[in-house]
């Protein structure tokens, strides 16, 4: 049987963007965390102690109502991090954190961010640079939730998850992603079934699998497309994806999903 790798903390684009000499300084001090699907890594008004850099897996944020109803507002993966709050001045996030594609991720501590940050050198400089990306998500988010149909959301959802993957399988039920969207399970449904039809996608038991990215870039909405250029505007290591060859081994502890 073919053994598993210990991903790398390059494989995150935010942490591999960084010169030798930060990587020496943080790496060492970096957790390599499993994250299971639906696991919670931010809780509401919980103290954060880490910020997370996802390797092979996606973080959903969701605003939770009063009532428990919750929607999807951004998703965070290997192209940059979890935790903005932490570095921004807050110690807490109204905002819960939600794994919706599992895999990994290297955790940092509070103390070693802020340390870093306080030398006002490149990691504060590509985390501003991420938050801009981030607000840039929120906003068109919102716009997209308002004015945009179901199946226009779904579109861009699926597009946004599938950037931040090395594969084009997901694994969610259609109440999470109505979750995810915002809306109710039955709209979610009959979206999922229309993009089937028109062979964009395969939907079976909880399983996505996307088989024309071109036409799901062409039943989206603008929403995407105007994410994605601020984000490569924002981020320009992104496009430079290196595979890692021939890295020396790093030592990491595996921890169990644990909240921030």
């Amino acid at each position: 049987m073919p053994t598993k790798t210990t991903p790398h903390p390059q494989q995150n684009h935010l942490l591999a963007a960084l010169s030798p000499e930060v990587q020496a300084r943080l790496f060492p001090h970096l957790e390599l965390v499993s994250l299971q699907l639906n696991s919670v890594m931010y809780e509401s008004g919980r103290p954060m102690r880490h910020v997370y850099f996802p390797t092979d897996a996606i973080v959903s944020l969701q605003y939770i109502m009063e009532n428990g109803a919750a929607t999807a507002i951004l998703v965070v993966g290997n192209e940059g991090l979890l935790g903005i709050s932490l570095f921004m001045g807050g110690a807490s996030t109204p905002n819960r954190s939600l794994v919706q594609s599992a895999g990994h991720a290297y955790r940092l501590p509070r103390p070693q961010v802020k340390e870093e940050f306080k030398r006002h050198g490149q990691l504060l400089q590509l985390m501003l640079r991420y938050t801009q990306a981030l607000i840039t998500q929120v906003a068109q988010t919102a716009v997209c939730n308002r004015h945009h149909s179901i199946d226009q959301q779904l579109c861009r959802w699926l597009l946004l998850s599938m950037d931040r993957l090395t594969h084009n399988n997901l694994s969610m039920t259609q109440e999470f992603m109505a979750n995810m969207l915002g809306v109710r399970r039955e709209g979610v449904t009959h979206a999922a079934i229309k993009l089937q039809q028109q062979g964009a996608i395969t939907y079976s038991r909880g399983h996505i699998k996307v088989l024309d990215r071109e036409q799901l870039e062409a039943l989206s909405c603008e929403c995407y497309e105007v994410v994605k250029k601020e984000t490569e505007l924002l981020l320009p290591y992104l496009p430079q994806r290196q595979v890692i060859t021939n890295v020396a081994a790093i030592p990491v502890v595996v921890l169990p999903t644990t909240k921030a």
